[in-house]
């Protein structure tokens, strides 16, 4: 096919209109469809950006014309379809973790006629709704169903974002699955897709239906403790609800499975520490980010809820920010007892008062070595100073920017009125970071400062602390997928260290679950 980019029209324009710009440009009778639509509003000017996918009657017609203009090009169109192997599979294979990688695994097994069994630690997705409300509302904390574990994984409880930087043809694959249990149709042109943590909820449990129609089985509360290895093979697990033979797992655990990690280092897998990143969450008016990015045409009804993604370089470290959640709320993400951990949360509508962002900083072996346990230990430690400084309860250290930048404590609350659900406690977060960290966290925010003017309010919130950016480490795996040194075992996904939000797990598990299929023909009772 041909990817007709740079098409600029008036805001407001349509679909059928850039299709029929991209017509004009290639001149050739062939299927038009729109394909991603940004806006740019430099000088002063705002205008749509879109492109255009175009496929002609072959792909050697399509080459032609592609190679023949500026900003035409040609691109494959990626097919997932693995053959089917035809070693012996003695058990049905198993999938560990119903978050993106999880789910995306399962479906395509099941799609193959592969009937996994799907095993995830925490509840359902409505008892799990459940659970997080009454938490949120001051409830008991739940340590198997929370924002990090149950039907869904992590990212059920966010913005929904579906941006990613791989650049892998499973991505569309990923989209379409989407739209096929219901998310909104617009998802496949934003340039910034989201579905929103209310259609996700939906949406996770259509897909798990469908897994069970095909055939696969999922188990709700249902932890894996541990695993059998014999000769360098996996054999078995052991759950909470028994011990099965397997053969081939996906490992799709989620970053938050610390217990996970321990046990299988003891039982032999190669597992690195990787650089991280920690901070906090900042909020503003919805208003002012918007009135930052769009000036006069902030409320324009055309234009998006306004999102940033800033970064910067201070002392040698990365800081940028993280997961922004337009129109949001900061909520309580913990999956401890004794830890204090924030994420970001929005609706499909994006339609609260605030904006939240993490504002992180990037730590590594210079900061905590380079054994695993110690990076899980670093992270673990910020959560406990957090949970410890602000009372216990799950309340959560805050700041104004003013008092953090200033290096004192406060919490002046003035036009940005906080939205984290456990209550807050004004701290100086230099007690929990340390100066080196804060001094950078600082240096970024006064970086940001420049680019955005919403970064100049010193009433805006900063609630701590976010250390669930990513996983601390990376449990090692061969070219086939399957870790080193343990034969059957298939690590995935974020968890596993190879994928960073829900399209790169989505893709990482579809990926993991080829593999499988390429290798194994169905197991036969």
């Amino acid at each position: 096919m041909i990817i007709v980019t740079g098409i600029r029209l008036p805001l407001g324009s349509s679909g059928q209109e850039a299709e029929e710009a991209a017509r004009k440009k290639v001149g050739l009778p062939g299927e038009y469809a729109l394909r991603r639509v940004s806006y740019d509003l430099r000088r002063g000017q705002a205008s749509m950006v879109c492109s255009v996918t175009v496929s002609l009657s072959d792909p050697d017609t399509e080459k032609r014309v592609a190679s023949s203009g500026d900003g035409m090009q040609y691109a494959e169109k990626q097919q997932l379809h693995p053959k089917t192997g035809t070693e012996k599979l003695e058990s049905r294979p198993v999938v560990v973790g119903a978050g993106p990688a999880g789910l995306f695994a399962a479906y395509l097994l099941s799609e193959y006629g592969y009937r996994p069994i799907l095993l995830e630690r925490g509840a359902d997705i409505d008892a799990r709704t459940s659970s997080v409300d009454r938490f949120f509302a001051g409830g008991a904390f739940d340590q198997q169903t929370n924002i990090q574990f149950g039907e869904g994984g992590a990212g059920t409880f966010s913005d929904g974002k579906l941006t990613t930087r791989i650049n892998d043809g499973l991505c569309d694959y990923v989209l379409n699955t989407f739209c096929f249990f219901g998310a909104p149709d617009d998802i496949l042109t934003k340039a910034r897709p989201h579905i929103g943590t209310d259609n996700l909820r939906n949406i996770v449990k259509r897909i798990r239906e469908k897994i069970t129609e095909n055939g696969g089985e999922v188990r709700f509360l249902c932890q894996m403790e541990d695993i059998t290895v014999r000769r360098g093979q996996l054999t078995g697990i052991k759950t909470t609800s028994g011990e099965m033979p397997v053969q081939a797992m996906v490992l799709a655990c989620g970053h938050s499975a610390r217990d996970t990690y321990s046990m299988l280092m003891e039982r032999g897998a190669l597992i690195t520490a990787k650089p991280f990143s920690v901070g906090f969450r900042i909020e503003h008016l919805q208003s002012d980010v918007d009135r930052s990015l769009y000036g006069k045409l902030a409320g324009d009804p055309r234009l998006p809820k306004g999102e940033y993604n800033l970064s910067a370089k201070i002392a040698g470290r990365g800081v940028y920010t993280f997961c922004m959640c337009p129109g949001g709320t900061v909520v309580a993400a913990a999956s401890e007892n004794g830890g204090t951990v924030t994420n970001g949360m929005s609706t499909y509508l994006r339609d609260g008062n605030n904006a939240n962002s993490a504002i992180c900083v990037s730590v590594g072996p210079e900061d905590f070595g380079a054994n695993p346990l110690k990076a899980i230990g670093f992270q673990k430690n910020i959560e406990r100073a957090a949970f410890a400084a602000a009372g216990g309860n799950f309340a959560a250290p805050a700041s104004d920017v003013g008092s953090f930048m200033d290096g004192r404590r406060g919490l002046n609350e003035g036009r940005v009125i906080p939205t984290y659900p456990r209550g807050l406690t004004a701290y100086d977060f230099e007690r929990i970071f340390g100066t080196d960290l804060s001094e950078c966290l600082r240096g970024g925010l006064r970086a940001f400062s420049e680019k955005m003017e919403c970064f100049s309010d010193r009433e805006a919130i900063l609630t701590g602390v976010e250390t669930r950016t990513s996983a601390p480490v990376r449990i090692s795996r061969n070219e086939d997928r399957q870790a080193v040194g343990i034969q059957g075992l298939y690590p995935c996904g974020e968890g596993s260290g190879y994928a960073g939000g829900i399209m790169s797990s989505a893709v990482d598990g579809l990926r993991t679950a080829a593999a499988i299929i390429e290798k194994y023909s169905p197991f036969q009772d």
